[in-house]
């Protein structure tokens, strides 16, 4: 048995005093949730055009009649017939999200480079409502650093979350969130990245994981999980990008 059994009265001051340090971290979060908020804005400069579902459109239409936006960089290359398991996990959670993230203000939006057929035939396979757009005509996942050019990879070093990295073989692409807002004056700027796992607080099954006694039980990074629709047959995987 890994954990020590103990009376009641020994579980109790056992938890207390773990429930200090769950205190300190949301003390700690909120701090740095309010370091995020404040830190400066860049203007976005280029001329993003998305393919969607409804028609070309801007990176500023995108908003709809929100003021913010965020993205997530969903890994599905032009070459790719299948999501990237990790960022398929991720986005199981996200549909009951949307609508309440209308309702403060910020809109949401997965952008992939495959083009826009891929990503809807693979959008209905999963069974998915969130939207969903091609960045296959544009620069946006190479200038956001989700996505890296032949050349970057042939180099055998990337830049990504702010650092430089060794290129992982032949992937090009790799997850990441990004938040925009719309300024007053009109102009989008670009508030927030986040990379790798920066992420991974949206995946709430491993928040309620962390809850047990096991926790996420993983040899690897996430390498238990699998597309929900491949559970019963696809085998484990070794990890995860994420």
């Amino acid at each position: 048995m890994p954990n020590a059994v103990v009376s009641r009265q020994e579980w109790l001051e056992a938890r207390k005093a773990l429930l200090v340090k769950e205190k300190e971290l949301t003390r700690a979060r909120d701090r740095l949730n309010e370091a995020r908020r404040a830190l400066p804005w860049e203007p976005v400069t280029r001329d993003y055009v998305f393919d969607t579902a409804s028609g070309p459109k801007s990176l500023g239409e995108l908003f709809g009649h929100c003021s913010q936006l965020l993205v997530y960089h969903f890994m599905l290359a032009p070459d790719w017939e299948e999501g990237c398991v990790g960022c398929s996990f991720l986005a199981d959670h996200l549909d009951g999200a949307v609508v309440h993230l209308k309702a403060g203000d910020a809109a949401f939006v997965a952008v992939s480079r495959a083009p826009l057929e891929k990503i809807e035939a693979y959008k209905a396979r999963m069974g998915w409502k969130f939207p969903w757009v091609s960045s296959n005509g544009n620069d946006f996942s190479y200038d956001y650093q989700v996505s890296f050019r032949d050349e970057d990879v042939a180099s055998g070093t990337i830049t990504y979350n702010y650092r430089d990295i060794p290129a992982m073989g032949e992937l090009k692409d790799l997850p990441g969130a990004s938040a925009f807002a719309k300024g007053e004056d009109g102009r989008i700027y670009h508030t927030y990245s986040t990379y790798a796992r920066g992420a991974e607080q949206v995946i709430s099954t491993l928040m309620l994981l962390d809850f047990m006694p096991k926790g996420r039980n993983e040899e690897g990074t996430m390498n238990w999980v699998r597309r929900h629709d491949q559970y019963e047959d696809a085998p484990k995987a070794s990890g995860c990008c994420h």
